[in-house]
């Protein structure tokens, strides 16, 4: 399966410009890591770009992602793909062993957060953002209240990386894709 083949199917089954935009940060921090790690930049790009194909058709916890894990299973796609999908959802028990599991774990909550981050700028943009800010908006519990901080802090522990790089290599990796997020 290529790129353009999985942003097909995320087209597919997500109309939603801002659920789109997610799967596009996510896709640019699982390509960042894959450099990072010098892994398989591909394969790491569709996973994040399909980590949440499913999630607008079903979006509660009894279906997904395991609808969406039924769906790249009949089409193809490799049990690692869809083993580090089904592990970005905490509740579905499914251990995330792979390096690449763990980064999606990692960036998932993490880009969304940041994007918020940078929404609240004057600028509204992601050049403007820094680890700093990203820190301090954390403490705030009333900004971005549906962010898991638990699941940020569980994912920068298990890839076991210092939590300020991690936050720049995010934010990195979504400076590439400034123009689709909108973000500029």
């Amino acid at each position: 399966m290529n790129r353009d083949q999985a942003w097909n199917l995320l087209c597919e089954y997500t109309k939603t410009s801002s659920l789109r935009k997610h799967a596009i940060a996510v896709e640019a921090a699982m390509k960042h890591y894959a450099k990072f790690y010098n892994e398989d930049e591909e394969l790491w790009s569709i996973t994040g770009l399909l980590h949440d194909f499913d999630y607008e058709k079903y979006p509660d916890e009894k279906n997904h992602p395991y609808k969406g894990n039924e769906i790249l299973e009949k089409l193809g796609y490799s049990e690692e793909i869809r083993t580090a999908i089904m592990g970005h959802a905490s509740y579905t028990g499914v251990n995330r062993e792979s390096l690449m599991a763990k980064v999606l774990f990692a960036v998932d909550e993490l880009a969304g957060f940041i994007i918020a981050v940078a929404l609240v700028r004057p600028s509204k943009s992601i050049m403007d953002v820094k680890p700093k800010s990203v820190k301090k908006k954390f403490k705030q519990k009333s900004f971005a209240a549906a962010v898991s901080r638990e699941e940020i802090k569980a994912g920068i522990a298990d890839l076991g990386v210092d939590e300020t790089e991690h936050i720049q290599r995010v934010i990195d990796s979504l400076k590439t894709v400034a123009g689709e997020l909108e973000l500029e």
